[in-house]
């Protein structure tokens, strides 16, 4: 027992390094990226703003099915449509993610109308854009189900199959904002921090699932409506980031079955730097930079 525990003592860093390595190695050598040709897509919130791109960066890699879920009709249509003339065969159906029972009915629709559903993107969310004692119950109650709660009724209700068939993917387009929250998004932020949690859990219970994996995505501030009105202190040092770029970025990471990945790669010296310094230095920084008033100004969509 003591040479088996000393044993794994040593293997342990020396695993560790090779990891490692082997990531550094991915950085610098081009992967393969997975074939997304037998591949059915569902993402929801997809009628505009990344949900849009997202359609249209799988399709332009070439999935086989996309399915869009979202509330408002008339987005869905005119994203279903342009996709059809892309070439790839694309279903919408209107479901509000943060209603449970509307989730799982949706779900089965699906199943019988397009078929099994092997990659899930969970991109629908809302922002109220007010501070807690601003901020209308109702409204705050909306966030966290749409924004958290959905992704525990979709990931249910698609989830099962995907491990019959040992091969799923499930996406989280979260935010930035789940790491580092700022003041007047506090229904937000509180519901990406969860959703982060959410996938960390889902993504450790799946390593023993073969053929199912999943990725999480944290972009910093992004120029779509949602967001519409938002303002930092140095727009040209943090410029938001395109939806086009988020969406690329985001179906290269499911075609590398890349677990985790922020925007743009700067978003890293945040979480270092929110490990070693101080709250007051923390706190300067966000008047330095303008995140303290950002959302003084927000005039977003809900």
């Amino acid at each position: 027992m003591v040479w088996k525990w000393l044993g794994a003592l040593v293997v342990f860093p020396l695993q560790m390094i090779y990891l490692v390595v082997k990531a550094a190695v991915g950085l610098v050598l081009p992967a393969k990226l997975r074939d997304l040709s037998r591949e059915n897509v569902l993402i929801t919130g997809g009628g505009r703003g990344i949900g849009r791109q997202l359609a249209r960066e799988f399709a332009e890699r070439g999935a086989r099915k996309i399915v869009l879920w979202g509330r408002t009709e008339k987005c869905l249509k005119e994203t279903t449509e342009e996709i059809r003339q892309m070439g790839t065969e694309c279903h919408y159906f209107i479901c509000d993610v943060g209603n449970r029972e509307e989730v799982y009915q949706t779900a089965k629709a699906v199943r019988e109308k397009v078929g099994d559903i092997t990659i899930l993107v969970n991109n629908a969310a809302v922002v109220h854009g007010k501070s807690l004692m601003d901020s209308d119950d109702d409204a705050l109650l909306k966030s966290q189900h749409i924004n958290t709660l959905g992704q525990f009724w979709t990931t249910k209700a698609f989830l099962p199959r995907m491990l019959e068939l040992q091969n799923g993917h499930i996406v989280c387009l979260n935010s930035v904002l789940a790491l580092s929250a700022i003041p007047g998004a506090i229904d937000y932020c509180t519901s990406k921090a969860s959703a982060f949690a959410f996938m960390e859990s889902l993504t450790l219970g799946l390593l023993d699932c073969p053929g199912v994996s999943a990725t999480t995505v944290l972009p910093f501030h992004t120029s779509t409506e949602m967001f519409q009105g938002m303002r930092v202190r140095f727009p040209n040092l943090f410029p938001p980031l395109k939806p086009e770029t988020v969406a690329r970025r985001t179906v290269e990471a499911v075609q590398l079955n890349q677990a985790l990945l922020l925007l743009p790669w700067t978003m890293h010296a945040l979480i270092i730097l929110k490990s070693i310094l101080p709250q007051a230095a923390l706190e300067e920084i966000h008047k330095f930079s303008g995140t303290y008033t950002c959302m003084n100004t927000f005039k977003g969509r809900t």
